[in-house]
């Protein structure tokens, strides 16, 4: 099992924007094979920070997830809403 945190920057009066986009995107990925969950949080101290936190079952249904059609359109459409460049981890379970 692998987890999946994405960390972005969005600018600040694009946040709505932005939660439209993933309400599509979260949606579309729940469905595919291989997804356990995936959710976006936003940060309670700052609303402009927002959090995909994803599990999949193994690194191929991953890689599969980035090259879905969903994923394809919908994360093109949130880069020009970032203020810098998304933190993004993958890790794996180890206990």
């Amino acid at each position: 099992m692998l987890k999946v945190v994405a960390k972005h920057y969005v600018i600040s009066d694009k946040v709505e924007e932005v939660l439209e986009l993933a309400k599509e995107l979260v949606a579309a990925t729940v469905k595919e094979e291989g997804c356990i969950s995936y959710a976006m949080y936003q940060d309670t101290k700052d609303s402009s920070i927002l959090t995909m936190i994803e599990e999949w079952e193994s690194v191929e249904a991953l890689k599969k997830h980035g090259q879905s059609e969903h994923f394809t359109t919908i994360v093109p459409k949130m880069a020009p809403l970032m203020a810098k460049p998304a933190e993004m981890n993958v890790y794996k379970k180890v206990i």
